[in-house]
């Protein structure tokens, strides 16, 4: 058989990441990174309001880019020889369209305008929004629609950001037709239907974050919205009822996009999902595995059969949806706000007394250099000197909230803190409090799990934590007393997406034999210190009474 390849498209939080995957072995044959470039600017965003705004055409520019750049590590045949294109997207990152689903920011009057754009996942502009939709759902009488969404409803979520942006910017609000994730949005684009009334509409990403369900005929009714704000009257009709699993064809590619990325016209696109869904397909998830995808945040995902979940909803997590993750089975979702992004918040600190010094060069491309690698250093050096601490003796205890909570409960509004500080407290000590913050973080998550019912048998860890840092998979391993596996995959969400692209191209039956053929299986595993896991057992109690604790006044800070 001729070797056929699929092009797994991984949009992350910084950049875009293709991978060309071999569809009989898996192998990665190539993959190519291209950074967002006004987004590495800085540009749309003010971190001090929380606001995160990506525009479209950076997804455009750095798509082009990244399969380019994969392609040319190849044969030069190697273009003819794609079957089909998988994607996935960071979420819920809503963004407004008009009436032949155009991005307002693609349009001149609007190309400026942050309101117009992308609302990536980490923007909480919506808390308003968001504790809104939460008393709503509770008291107005009818349908709780948040009761599969783990019964909190979250402002990184589609109908608090569409609300808040309406309410923001009356002009967008005129202009916007319906709106669109941009896992739904790539696919229409390189299939040639972004009409948002009849393109297909990821499972995944209605289900997890815009309330989808079957039991109430899809969206939450208009009564209910009108009820929330009458600036979404008549939105529910111009949205979609219908969902689809990312084991079906989207579309076809459609000859302008063959030629701008050089593969075939016609092969199939499969409907998009969100990364850390399809990442646990590439990490190989089955029912009782816990996957955690480990990077800037966690999203920790399992499936279970139906059989097993029932009527039963499983409160505080970020959603329960058939066929989300695997199609077939129910896929449940929780997750940390902030993981990698806390110790980078550390490093920035620790830095921002060198931007000032006298020895600092002008040439802006050598500061940068400077500056990546000044940070580095300082990761590693805090890195092995927190290593040296033994558990408990940091004489520190943190909650790891610097970016809210998104599971257990999801609550934007919380904030970080740590206590125990003294003139002899360091920062490694900091460093390794902060770690251990973010263990018992992931540790709440499991417990969540469990006491709701579901089982978890094996956990297995992705993404650039996973595989960079035996520092934190150990703590981590310790924290929750459990064996922890790493998928040998870098690129576990781009892999996933080959997956589903391999099944909606025909090349495979079902999720579960792609899995089987194109699995890349498990490069280590970080087993837990007895006697560490006893002393964590004692700290995490005092992790979870201090965030009770302090929550309330954390909340009002």
């Amino acid at each position: 058989m001729a070797v056929q390849y699929i092009l797994g498209l991984d949009f992350g939080t910084d950049s875009v990441r293709a991978v060309v995957v071999n569809a009989q072995s898996g192998k990665e044959e190539a993959n190519q990174v291209a950074y967002f470039k006004r987004w590495t600017k800085g540009q749309y965003c003010d971190p001090a309001r929380n606001q995160f705004r990506q525009h479209p055409q950076d997804y455009i520019d750095s798509m082009e880019e990244a399969v380019e750049g994969a392609l040319a590590q190849l044969p030069s045949s190697a273009g003819e020889a794609v079957a089909g294109i998988g994607i996935d997207t960071t979420g819920s990152t809503p963004c407004p369209v008009d009436r032949g689903g155009t991005p307002l920011a693609l349009k001149a009057p609007f190309k400026d305008n942050p309101n117009a754009m992308f609302v990536l996942w980490k923007d909480h502009t919506a808390v308003k929004e968001a504790e809104q939709i939460n008393e709503l759902a509770r008291s107005w009488g009818g349908v709780d629609y948040t009761k599969y969404e783990g019964g909190i409803y979250s402002s990184e979520w589609f109908w608090a950001k569409i609300l808040h942006v309406l309410r923001e910017d009356p002009k967008v609000a005129a202009e916007a037709h319906s709106w669109v994730e941009h896992a739904d949005w790539m696919p229409a684009l390189l299939t040639g239907n972004t009409d948002p009334l009849t393109l297909k509409r990821s499972r995944c990403a209605a289900g997890h974050k815009a309330m989808w369900h079957p039991e109430w005929d899809g969206l939450p009714s208009e009564e209910f919205l009108v009820k929330l704000d009458p600036l979404l009257k008549g939105l529910r009709e111009r949205l979609f009822r219908e969902t689809y699993t990312s084991d079906v064809k989207a579309g076809e590619l459609t000859e302008e996009w063959a030629g701008r990325l050089g593969i075939p016209a016609g092969i199939a696109v499969a409907v998009g999902a969100f990364d850390a869904h399809i990442g646990a397909v590439g990490g190989g998830i089955g029912p009782a595995t816990l996957t955690k995808i480990m990077g800037t945040s966690t999203c920790d995902m399992i499936v279970a059969p139906d059989a097993e979940v029932g009527d039963k909803q499983v409160a505080g997590i970020c959603g329960q949806v058939d066929g989300s993750i695997v199609p077939g089975l129910i896929g449940l979702e929780a997750g940390q706000s902030a993981f990698g992004d806390v110790y980078a918040w550390l490093v920035n600190l620790l830095y921002w007394p060198l931007q000032y010094a006298e020895s600092v060069p002008d040439d802006p491309e050598t500061k940068e250099k400077l500056r990546q690698d000044i940070k580095d250093k300082l990761l590693q050096n805090l890195t092995e000197e927190a290593a040296r601490i033994p558990p408990g003796q940091s004489g520190l205890l943190a909650l790891d909230w610097l970016n809210g909570r998104r599971t257990p409960d999801a609550d934007q509004s919380l904030k970080g803190a740590i206590i125990g500080l003294s003139l002899g407290t360091d920062a490694p000590r900091i460093f390794r409090a902060l770690v251990e913050a973010t263990a018992y973080g992931s540790r709440a998550i499991v417990e969540r799990f469990r006491n709701e019912g579901v089982a978890i048998q094996d956990v297995v860890a992705l993404g650039g934590i996973a595989q960079k840092s035996p520092f934190v998979m150990q703590v981590t391993a310790d924290v929750l007393n459990m064996p922890i596996k790493v998928a040998t995959s870098e690129q576990t969400c781009a892999l996933g997406a080959a997956m589903f692209a391999a099944v909606a191209a025909g090349i495979y039956n079902n999720v579960a034999e792609a899995q089987e053929k194109m699995g890349s299986g498990f490069s280590r595993t970080y087993t837990p210190d007895a006697a560490n896991a006893k002393v964590y057992d004692r700290l995490y109690e005092q992790y979870l009474q201090l965030g009770r604790t302090l929550e309330q006044q954390l909340r009002e800070l």
